[in-house]
């Protein structure tokens, strides 16, 4: 007779809230012929289930969720032989469960460049009210001082040159938006564009009908308190004579005057900018030695106008001023115009014997030149900006003139210390034509061309300047304009070469009335003691028999 199965001990059998509870109990054997109990099996899954379930104190995971993942991978890639990579399956499974330890701190919201240039370009499509209204008013359809950016685009895009479409639209944009805020101009033009390591600059060129002054405040010196102590002043200035030492014999030369607004090299106001949006900045009128200064240098620009300019000769101004001086140097050598298209006003009478005239107005029976002849010679075109002297002025003045009270006062000095006369110069008068310019070696100052060869019918011409790289100009029947856009240099076929400082000043002339005495020698010394002392016993008998005689005189008496 068969024994029975050996039942387990109760210490082995799982408890009811333990994993695996229900493993051995009656019924559920594989062997057991008997129907196996629902609810035993039930919490026999259960159980089996919280154990997968446990994770790792290790990893953070878990077994079921990693068969579940193990599973689905081979589900939806379906390898071949998956008994065999197996391994490899959980490694890749484990792997895809990795994440990098993130840093506590918060990403920085980052702005895109686009994104901030749009905003800064979203006042310019706005109107004065703030509304995009697409409704024009009448004032606005009537005659204005803004010049149309984009066909002059247009007509330089035909030989390559210019900017985009897009940024010559925004630049159009901000000349609209200068002339709403600025007084009414005369005119407005777009000069163009000068390049900067750091920023560039767009540059406008306005012109207003009435010159406006500019403010100086001269600080009054109080007349009260001159005339207290005058005494005392006077007294001071007396001692002062008796141990002055020597002064200086160096006059230092003459400060040459800037030309007045309207006139000569600060005909026009120029306001520039670094983007199209941004705020517009008048640059300061241009001095005479800033003009003179920034010749002898090349400086880049930086963008930034409050820059100080480091050099040799020292430059009297920061980059505003440099700035200022090389847009008047390019205007001057640059902007140019069909030959007719100007004529001199008849105005101007006396102003020609002083330093030539420097207005003029358009012709009204001007007639178009051909393209090919304005290609071909340069006598068709004429420059119409006055040419910059070596003084630094448009117009030349007399440094050493002096007014009529001042050349009474100062007669005497005048006859004793005559100054040489100083020569006037004379440079060429406006509307001069190209072919008087000078050229650069073997290279000619301009270089003509044509927009195209293949419709000789409607081609532009187009000049550029050989002397500033970066000056163009274009003529198509009555229109023309000129532009730049370079880094502000004027080209020299050698290297740039700093001026050199001046040779040091030689020394005092000497002479026995300023040389020092050499130092006596002991014995040069003693002797000179032994001298003082002879001299002094002397004097000393001497008194002595002085007094005696008085002495005997007396008694006599």
């Amino acid at each position: 007779m068969a024994e029975p199965p050996e039942e387990p001990s109760p210490q082995a059998v799982p408890q009811p809230y333990e994993p695996g509870y229900g493993l051995y109990q009656p019924g559920y054997g594989p062997y057991d012929d008997q129907i196996p109990d629902p609810t035993h099996q039930m919490l026999a899954i259960q159980n089996a289930k919280a154990l997968l379930l446990k994770s790792s104190t290790a990893s953070g995971l878990n077994l079921y969720d990693h068969l579940a993942n193990m599973l689905t991978k081979i589900l939806d890639e379906q390898p071949t032989n998956v008994v065999d990579i197996i391994e490899n399956i959980s490694r890749d499974v484990k792997w895809t469960q990795f994440r990098k330890k993130m840093d506590t701190l918060r990403d920085e919201h980052e702005i895109l460049p686009t994104f901030e240039a749009a905003e800064k370009r979203k006042a310019l499509f706005l109107k004065a009210n703030g509304e995009g209204a697409e409704e024009i008013e009448e004032e606005e359809i009537g005659e204005t001082s803004l010049p149309n950016v984009m066909e002059t685009a247009f007509y330089f895009e035909q030989a390559g040159i210019g900017l985009s479409k897009d940024e010559s639209y925004h630049i159009f944009l901000a000349l609209k938006k200068l002339i709403s805020v600025q007084p009414v101009p005369q005119t407005c033009r777009f000069w163009g564009k000068i390049l900067g390591l750091e920023m560039n600059y767009i540059i406008a060129e306005v012109q207003y009908s009435e010159v406006a002054e500019e403010e100086e405040t001269e600080e009054e010196e109080p007349i009260e308190e001159e005339g207290k102590g005058m005494t005392e002043f006077e007294d001071e200035e007396e001692e002062k004579e008796k141990d002055e030492p020597p002064k200086s014999m160096y006059k230092p030369p003459p400060t040459i005057p800037k030309e007045e607004n309207g006139t000569g090299a600060n005909k026009y106001v120029y306001f520039v900018c670094n983007e199209p949006g941004n705020p517009w900045v008048k640059l300061p009128p241009v001095t005479p030695a800033q003009i003179v200064c920034a010749r002898k240098i090349k400086k880049f620009f930086t963008g930034r106008l409050d820059a100080p300019i480091v050099s040799f000769p020292p430059f009297p101004g920061n980059e505003a001023n440099y700035l200022r001086a090389q847009i008047a140097r390019i205007s001057a050598g640059t902007q140019i115009s069909p030959i007719g298209f100007y004529q001199l006003s008849e105005e101007e009478g006396d102003e020609e014997e002083e330093g030539g005239r420097d207005t003029y107005e358009e012709n009204p029976d001007y007639q178009p030149i051909p393209v090919a002849e304005m290609v071909d010679s340069l006598s068709s075109w004429v420059h119409h900006v006055q040419s910059i002297l070596m003084q630094g002025r448009c117009v030349w003045l007399n440094p050493f003139q002096k007014s009529e009270e001042e050349e009474v006062e100062e007669e005497e000095e005048e006859k004793a210390d005559e100054q040489d006369d100083v020569q006037q110069e004379i440079g060429p008068p406006i509307l001069t034509p190209l072919s008087e310019d000078e050229g650069i070696q073997n290279i000619p100052a301009w270089t003509g061309q044509t927009s195209t060869n293949l419709i000789p019918e409607y081609a532009v011409a187009v000049l550029q300047s050989n002397r500033w790289p970066g000056a163009y100009a274009f003529a198509s029947g009555k229109k023309f304009d000129n532009i730049y856009f370079g880094w502000g240099h004027k080209y020299s076929p050698e290297n740039h070469n700093p001026t050199l400082p001046p040779p040091v000043q030689a020394e005092y002339v000497s002479g026995p009335e300023i040389t020092e005495t050499s130092d006596p020698t002991l014995e040069e010394e003693l002797a000179f003691k032994a001298a003082q002392e002879a001299a002094l016993s002397i004097a000393e008998e001497e008194e002595e028999e002085e007094v005696e005689d008085d002495e005997e005189e007396d008694e006599d008496d």
